[in-house]
């Protein structure tokens, strides 16, 4: 059903305080891992699996969320939250735009100069690095001399702070007082420090590029645990508690399944051939021959 998908899985609490620390008014400019975000903006679950199931349908943003849609492309989303921050310092907005992106991204050309156009026109915008420790197959030992991705801040004339990505509650103050000052003109740089615990995209083997005993050593740190002992130890969950907020879970997964599976059959696949140009090219239409051929067998 579902095709190729980027997982969050280890990066919850990064997704989860950040989100929650955000307004109303602010505006959110994702890359491709933020489910979790789009979930707590209020977009249906079946409209995220819509999009893993490779229908357009699924990137349609719920009216009055301040969501865009997901960008493939690493890094250049960057550049769209600068522009959105930048559109708020104009009008005088008491609002801040935050961008998420990977420690990959800060290797790109369209980071470093959104960070810099940002700190030159007081763009409200935050800029927050999941710095989940790979670039797919890539480590961040790899990628950059520089001690931390925050610093690289510096350059553009910003605030740059490094965070535990794994603490829910430390990326929550973080973000709230990086939103406060973007919205008066101080655009800043996070680095949340995290773990990719899954694969890069379902097509993706981290086998390949890293040791198992590296990923038992990040398990032991996995934000879920985490918060949930904290939460326990607090007295706010107990056993029973956690078996009710599991079993709604798996309620709402089944339901957003069945839903998403409902309106897959309700999509005509010959519509990618037909609205990707407005004259059908030569290569397109021996495509969608051959496709019709096959599902005619």
């Amino acid at each position: 059903m579902a095709g190729t998908y980027a997982p969050a899985i280890g990066q919850e609490a990064a997704q989860v305080g950040s989100a929650a620390a955000l307004d109303a008014g602010d505006w959110i400019v994702p890359a491709f891992r933020e489910q979790i975000v789009y979930l707590m903006r209020g977009s249906p679950m079946h409209k995220i699996l819509w999009y893993a199931m490779g229908m357009e349908e699924g990137a349609e943003i719920p009216e009055g969320s301040n969501l865009m849609p997901p960008s493939i492309p690493v890094g250049s989303q960057a550049l769209h939250a600068t522009g959105i921050g930048w559109g708020k310092a104009l009008r005088g907005e008491n609002a801040a735009t935050i961008t998420y992106f990977g420690d990959g991204a800060t290797s790109t050309g369209d980071v470093y100069e959104a960070l810099n156009f940002a700190g030159a026109y007081d763009a409200q915008t935050v800029f927050l690095c999941q710095n989940n420790q790979y670039a797919i197959s890539t480590p961040r030992r790899v990628q950059t001399r520089a001690e931390t991705l925050a610093q690289k801040a510096v350059a553009a004339g910003i605030e740059g702070i490094q965070v535990d990505g794994n603490d829910v509650l430390a990326v929550y103050v973080a973000t709230t007082e990086a939103l406060e000052k973007a919205r008066n003109g101080n655009p800043v740089l996070i680095e949340a420090e995290t773990y990719r615990r899954s694969m890069h995209t379902t097509s993706d083997d981290p086998s390949v590029y890293r040791s198992a005993e590296e990923e038992a050593d990040w398990e032991q740190r996995d934000p879920i645990s985490r918060f949930e002992t904290y939460l326990r130890s607090e007295g706010v969950l107990d056993d029973n508690r956690i078996e009710e907020i599991n079993a709604a879970i798996e309620a709402e997964l089944a339901d957003a399944i069945d839903r998403a599976k409902e309106g897959q059959s309700e999509i005509d696949p010959v519509d990618m051939f037909r609205h990707t140009f407005a004259e059908m090219p030569p290569v397109l239409q021996r495509q969608l021959a051959e496709y019709k051929v096959m599902r005619d067998e």
